[in-house]
């Protein structure tokens, strides 16, 4: 991975202004481990004024030295070396001061890998052996981690997203200062908490992530609703506890990459058991779990300040989840109701969730007969079945046009029209309706009866092939 030429030249403009300057952070550790950085992150002993000297379209960030210089790969973030000291609020410091030495800048910063600089031809700073970290797979706070999760509660969460989306273990020091600083997540805004929560599910190991935040007691923080399934075991139907169960769920979804949403949703889905668990054993029930859990789930996105959208889709996933659906009993109306409660929109998403249920329970199969028979009848009920509703005129368009009353001929001659349109489906105008309408009128109901015959078997032959093509699709007979 090649620094790419746009932020060389940055670097080679404060260099020859006589400045020093290096990429640092999270884009270096990003191209020790092979991977393209997001962004790019430069710093400096420039001061901000000299940095806008030498790049006159450039624009204040923030108050803390940051520069943004536009460029062809977007805007660069250009910060001058800088200080940090007093941290009342437990994430921003109370005071800020420019330094003149690399050295400053990166011991103020979060972890070893985070704290790795690199010049314009590649050479590597790593005063706190950030690269042999990164080669251990090991987050490690820079210098005294108490001091670290002291000037900013944020890291905490940080470390465990890190973990999750990188595949890191934590540094037992590490870990036992972010179990010591967990209270300290009350210094932080709800919206920021979420962020980093999102981040931490979005992750290859958002499951082992879950687990630390249990283990680092950081889950009491954020959302202790998920520790009442601790311990709690369940029925014959399940070899897991609810904790278990939810978490399996979650890793589930993302070993198949599926969406945040589904994954926050598998997480969830089962929260309501606790609270509507009545007795012990194999014979246990869990009845109205998911309602309890929909409400619950609620609450939990209202105090993490969700967006609205979200939370309404995930708690409809989670009210829903339960829906029952066996082939032989389960008709085409109620599938239209499961469609209409969970919303047309949110419908893969809900089934999704019924596998990592599945998985999640110990089940090998995740996408059984039955489940693969729901998809083949959604998809059926979702479609326009081919009648003469597709028809560009309707039954009152042909009584107003031949000015007849209601009767048995308006139906022969909507499956007239019909018979003709799957023929030839450029036929279906209401220009051309309209004339034939007036042709067929003229026939006896004999002649109408038989063309009327042959169209509700053409549609009939037709609709059964559209429904044909649908079970192969999903594999069901």
């Amino acid at each position: 991975m090649q620094i790419p030429h746009e932020v060389k030249k940055i670097i080679e403009t404060l260099n020859q202004a006589g400045h020093e300057a290096f990429v640092v952070g999270g884009c270096v550790r990003d191209v020790l481990m092979k991977k393209t950085p997001k962004d790019w992150d430069v710093t400096t002993n420039a001061k901000p004024e000299e940095i806008q000297k030498l790049f006159p379209d450039s624009f204040y960030e923030n108050e803390f030295g940051t520069v943004g210089v536009k460029s062809d790969i977007g805007v660069i973030e250009v910060t001058t070396y800088r200080l940090e000291s007093g941290y009342s609020d437990k994430r921003h410091p109370d005071e800020v001061k420019f330094a003149t030495k690399l050295q400053d800048d990166l011991q103020r910063r979060d972890f070893t890998m985070n704290a790795i600089a690199m010049d314009g031809g590649g050479a590597i700073i790593d005063p706190y052996e950030g690269q042999k970290d990164i080669t251990h797979k090991t987050i490690r706070a820079v210098g005294d981690p108490e001091a670290r999760f002291s000037e900013d509660a944020l890291r905490i969460m940080r470390a465990v997203r890190f973990a999750s989306t990188l595949g890191f273990k934590i540094d037992d020091k590490t870990q036992e200062e972010i179990k010591a600083h967990a209270h300290h997540l009350k210094h932080i805004s709800a919206e920021r908490i979420r962020d980093e929560l999102l981040k931490l599910i979005g992750g290859d190991h958002a499951a082992q992530a879950i687990e630390l935040l249990r283990e680092t007691e950081l889950l009491d923080e954020i959302i202790p609703e998920l520790l009442e399934g601790v311990g709690v075991t369940q029925n014959l139907h399940h070899i897991y506890t609810v904790w278990e169960h939810n978490v399996r769920s979650l890793k589930y979804t993302a070993e198949k990459n599926y969406g945040t949403e589904v994954r926050l949703a598998a997480l969830l889905h089962d929260i309501g058991k606790p609270r509507a668990k009545r007795g012990e054993g194999y014979n246990s029930t869990f009845y109205g779990h998911d309602v309890i859990g929909a409400r619950m789930t609620r609450d939990i996105f209202k105090r993490l300040k969700f967006p609205q959208d979200i939370a309404d889709k995930i708690t409809k996933l989670v009210r829903y989840h339960m829906f029952y659906y066996l082939p032989d009993e389960v008709t085409e109306s109620s599938v239209r109701r499961l469609v209409a409660n969970i919303g047309k929109e949110n419908v893969e998403e809900l089934l999704k969730l019924r596998e990592a249920d599945r998985i999640g329970s110990g089940t090998p199969k995740a996408i059984p007969y039955k489940l693969r028979h729901l998809k083949f009848m959604i998809d059926k009920v979702a479609r326009d079945p081919i009648s003469p509703k597709m028809l560009k005129v309707n039954g009152n368009d042909i009584m107003t046009l031949l000015s007849i009353p209601p009767g048995p001929r308006v139906g022969m001659i909507m499956n007239a029209l019909m018979e003709e349109v799957l023929e030839d489906p450029e036929k279906n105008t209401k220009k051309y309706l309209e004339f034939r309408t007036g042709e067929l009128s003229a026939m006896s109901d004999q002649q109408l009866a038989y063309l009327a015959k042959q169209g509700k078997e053409k549609s009939k032959e037709l609709e059964d092939e559209e429904v044909e093509k649908i079970k192969a699709k999903h594999f069901v007979k």
